[in-house]
């Protein structure tokens, strides 16, 4: 398997380090439980949370939209940080559930918060990797000084590209927005926090796995595709958790390798929310037990790339994840492309 690969090691701090200052998320009201979707497709509540571990997922309300959840998620980040939206240089969206084709739901978001007129805003599309690869651009952006406030935001309206007729993908997935701000860290922090390493990865030859075929211009839409629900997202399940739990354990031992670090010094895993299988595959193959990992899937589901930062702030802001904690971030998407970071609270 060929791979593309992106790893960034910092260097012993030339310039001054990055962290993550402040956290937010936001979840729907609707929820969707199994029980529910039982009545819509053949399925149950036993076998959904067999198989995946969920038993509810939130789902937007008529007329909200992805950019709607960003901006509530960005405003509790912000609030978190104790920033105004003025003081961000910069606006990272992850999404591939965008407002529109055109333009960027950064951009959106940006008007909707308040935020400079002046403020670079872009959407950034890598699934359920997103947040990751969001991360890592602001972190070199901190570092090399060209911003010193950055606000990335994972967010996903999955139900509009969800075919509930399909069970094998309907049970799975959840709307919501999860969003962090990066900030040049302060020397007098007593504790020493940032982002220690992010590291990326793609390999374009498994795009197959996980995809919504039509659409694009490889596949315009047309009325046969249509009805033929090719506008929605498709999966081959057993073959995505093969590479699934492979990618990621490599992926975070290269983090661990990198650092200078073992599984010994990992305080908790906070893994996109893909499904109990996949994530009790990594726990096993790391060696790092599942009481470390933060799971909230039961409750939203899979969220793409909102699920790292929901869950994230989600462990913040319950007290689990406390200041000082070494945390790793990992996550596989469609693309294919995965992803680990780790972070110094």
């Amino acid at each position: 398997m060929r791979v593309n690969a992106v790893d960034i090691v910092v260097p012993a701090r030339p310039r001054p380090g990055a962290r993550i200052s402040g956290t937010g998320h936001y979840l729907p009201e609707r929820v969707l439980t199994n029980a529910e979707l039982s009545t819509m497709v053949e399925t149950t509540d036993v076998w959904i949370t067999e198989r995946t571990g969920i038993r509810e997922r939130r789902l937007v309300a008529p007329g909200e939209t992805t950019s709607d959840m960003a901006a509530e998620a960005a405003r509790r980040a912000l609030s978190r940080a104790e920033l105004e939206a003025t003081d961000i240089d910069l606006i990272i969206v992850a999404t591939f559930t965008p407002d529109a084709p055109l333009p960027a739901t950064a951009s959106f978001v940006q008007e909707k918060i308040g935020a400079r007129r002046d403020c670079p805003a872009f959407d950034l599309v890598a699934a359920c990797a997103g947040f990751c690869y969001g991360l890592q651009v602001a972190d070199l952006h901190v570092r090399g000084g060209v911003a010193k406030h950055v606000l990335v935001i994972g967010v996903e309206s999955m139900s509009s590209v969800t075919d509930f007729k399909d069970r094998s993908t309907c049970v799975l997935f959840g709307d919501g927005a999860g969003a962090a701000v990066v900030s040049a860290a302060d020397p007098s922090d007593e504790v020493e926090r940032g982002i220690v390493g992010t590291h990326l990865y793609s390999d374009g030859s498994l795009a197959p796995l996980l995809q919504i075929p039509a659409g694009g211009t490889a596949r315009p839409t047309t009325p046969t595709t249509l009805a033929d629900r090719q506008h929605f997202l498709k999966m081959r399940g057993s073959d995505v958790f093969k590479v699934a739990v492979k990618s990621l354990v490599a992926a975070c031992k290269k983090a661990l390798e990198a650092a200078n670090l073992t599984a010994d010094d990992v305080d908790w895993v906070v893994p996109h929310q893909a499904n109990q299988r996949i994530l009790q595959g990594v726990s096993d193959r790391l060696a790092i037990p599942m009481d470390r990992f933060y799971v909230n899937l039961e409750r939203v589901g899979n969220t793409s790339s909102a699920s790292i930062p929901i869950a994230f702030d989600e462990a913040i802001r319950n007290g689990t994840i406390k200041k000082g904690q070494l945390v790793m971030f990992c996550a596989f998407g469609a693309g294919v492309a995965w992803a680990s970071s780790l972070v110094r609270v």
